[in-house]
């Protein structure tokens, strides 16, 4: 299995980025996604998660109205739109895979792949 991250990079704050995160390997359409982040000395953070056919969204109170996550089954890709980003955006981005049964995931533990990051850099 394997996640690829990209899209990151400097921005300006007020600017917007788009994250991408190919998957691999695995059967994309059966699996929960989700975007986090982790600054750094701090832990990592769940930002937004998406249904198996991309029908129900769930983000975490820091990114909502500022972030939408979307997928695309055919593309085995999940994607992470950051529209009015802040210099406390400012992380290394990290897509995830869940193949739990339930629609949406928030927590780290319930993941069972990981992309291997994407920095995001917000400049005041």
């Amino acid at each position: 299995v394997q996640l690829q991250a990209s899209g990151g990079g400097l921005v300006q704050a007020g600017g917007s980025l788009r994250l991408s995160c190919a998957a691999s390997g695995l059967t994309f359409s059966s699996y929960v996604m989700g975007w986090f982040r982790q600054a750094p000395g701090k832990e990592r953070e769940f930002l937004a998660s998406v249904s198996w056919r991309g029908d129900t969204t769930y983000y975490a109170n820091s990114v909502k109205g500022r972030f939408t996550i979307s997928r695309d089954n055919a593309k085995k890709t999940v994607y992470l739109q950051m529209n009015s980003l802040k210099p406390e955006d400012t992380a290394v981005y990290y897509c995830a895979a869940d193949r739990g049964v339930r629609a949406i995931a928030t927590t780290k533990d319930e993941y069972d792949h990981w992309g291997q990051g994407t920095q995001v850099t917000v400049s005041s």
